[in-house]
């Protein structure tokens, strides 16, 4: 049972990392952000960055609690 617990794990982490690598793309890559930073594309960069390195925090937090939650469940059936 613990093994259907770590593959489940293993699964819902690459739905995840691919529903995230999507939400990236669709929504952060073309961003524009003209009327905040008119023509310096290195700060639009960096404010796109730093939107991506949040939705990626967030990204960890939820797995670390679907991690902690599916491996507590496994030590509570052994």
């Amino acid at each position: 049972m613990s093994s259907l617990l770590i593959f489940s794990f293993i699964f819902i982490m690459w739905i995840l990392i691919l529903f995230g690598g999507g939400l990236m793309t669709l929504f952060v890559g073309p961003l524009s952000l003209t009327g905040i930073v008119d023509s310096n594309s290195i700060l639009a960069s960096g404010l796109k960055v730093l939107i991506a390195m949040m939705f990626i925090l967030i990204w960890i937090f939820l797995l670390l609690k679907i991690k902690n939650w599916i491996f507590r469940k496994s030590v509570n059936y052994e």
